[in-house]
């Protein structure tokens, strides 16, 4: 039994890592910026969203896992061998569209946290592409990307500002399961937005990649659904705690839009005088830390659906599509934040609009993989899984449609 127990354990932590790093970065600066944005402006109205995206985020994520492990291979290899080239092509440009928005919000982040102190976005962007471009082309990245794995507990300064905020925890409750749906079209691109950043594409072809690339197979699956399943929730309840800071601390003080770091802050007001640098601290680590991971994974998602050699191990020259690609991303992103004269913030919401855009695509052909018995045997996608991803798609669509009709309708 202990030697059971003990083995297990090993195995655990030997798959620790991908669901892990997959899930935390989804709280880059999009998710931060989102759901401060939806506290701040909706109070608690939008955290009934929360408890369904969590559930999709754990369906999808354990679905791209699950089809790492069984066939061993990424999630655009296997496009491009069930459904051609063609269909891989449009997804990728899909993928590449909304990643290098992803990629600007990071620099928009970056922006953010220092124009809070003084820098304008003319001077840290141009300096933070160049210190990332050395971060993201060198080779072995992945004992850096666990120190800025570890700095994330600066989430942690959410969960300490709501305890000393003392919220309304019965109305909390009710609105985290009540839906509160409105006709506006702010709420709905709000709605859409936080999809976008809490269920993004990225994820799945990062995270089957991940589980692939780390040797998973069907045999340590369980510990890596366990991996993903716990990632999934810890990444939600930060999501929470964001959301709940800001709808006690800003939206208490009237509603209003966060229009930049300073003002995403208040949200840890609780805490004193070291709200604003607890703040930056968090912001800073997560847009570095996303921005250092999204440019590599969107270059060797490409590569591995086209079939060119891609790795970071790799020289440039014996992989020039992936390093290549890698530096357009993280330098185009760059380009996007500091030359589009839009708002940062609102960069940064429609980023994540653009991920809630693509995602019924990838969630559609996931659904479909998962399902081959060809492919997955006796691993394939049950009926509730499917059932839960194919509503997601559907809700996605519908709210898409509603955004737009409203848009349309001139109702801002």
């Amino acid at each position: 039994m202990v030697r059971r127990l003990r083995h297990s354990l090993i195995v655990l932590m030997s798959v620790m890592g991908p669901g892990l790093m997959t899930a935390i970065v989804d709280n880059d600066a999009g998710g931060i910026y989102t759901y401060s944005h939806a506290g701040a402006r909706w109070g608690y109205l939008p955290l009934w969203t929360l408890l369904p995206l969590a559930v999709v985020l754990i369906v999808s994520l354990e679905m791209a896992a699950r089809l790492g492990a069984v066939t061993g291979k990424g999630l655009a290899d296997l496009i491009r061998e069930e459904f051609g080239l063609r269909v891989t092509f449009f997804v990728l440009i899909g993928l590449v569209g909304a990643n290098l928005l992803n990629v600007a919000a990071q620099f928009a982040g970056i922006a953010t946290c220092t124009e809070m102190f003084g820098l304008s976005r003319n001077a840290s962007i141009p300096l933070a592409a160049g210190a990332l471009a050395l971060i993201v082309l060198r080779r072995g990245l992945g004992r850096l990307n666990r120190v800025f794995l570890a700095g994330c507990v600066a989430y942690l300064a959410y969960v300490v500002a709501v305890i000393l905020a003392r919220p309304n925890w019965s109305e909390v409750a009710i609105h985290s399961v009540q839906p509160a749906f409105l006709l506006d079209p702010l709420y709905l691109t709000l709605l859409m937005a936080m999809i976008g950043t809490s269920v993004a594409p990225w994820m799945q072809f990062y995270l089957q990649d991940a589980i692939v690339e780390k040797g998973i197979g069907t045999e340590d699956y369980a510990q890596s659904r366990l991996e993903v399943i716990v990632a999934c929730i810890l990444t939600t309840g930060i999501a929470f705690f964001i959301l709940v800071a800001c709808a006690d601390t800003i939206h208490g003080m009237g509603p209003r839009d966060v229009r930049g770091a300073a003002d995403a802050a208040l949200a840890l007001k609780p805490l004193g005088s070291w709200a604003q640098a607890l703040f930056a601290i968090g912001l800073l680590n997560a847009s570095v830390f996303a921005a250092t991971v999204l440019p590599r994974s969107t270059a060797h998602t490409v590569c591995e659906g086209l079939g060119f050699e891609s790795g970071p191990e790799l020289r440039w020259r014996e992989a020039p599509y992936d390093h290549g690609l890698a530096a357009a991303m993280l330098l185009g992103g760059a380009a996007v934040a500091l030359f589009v004269r839009l708002p940062l913030v609102k960069l940064i919401l429609w980023s994540q609009v653009a991920n809630a855009l693509l995602l019924p695509v990838v969630l559609g052909i996931m659904l479909r993989l998962a399902r081959r018995t060809r492919l997955m045997k006796t691993w394939r996608t049950s009926w509730l899984q499917g059932a839960v991803g194919w509503t997601a798609v559907v809700g996605v669509l519908a709210l898409a449609a509603t955004l737009l009709v409203a848009l349309v309708g001139g109702r801002l």
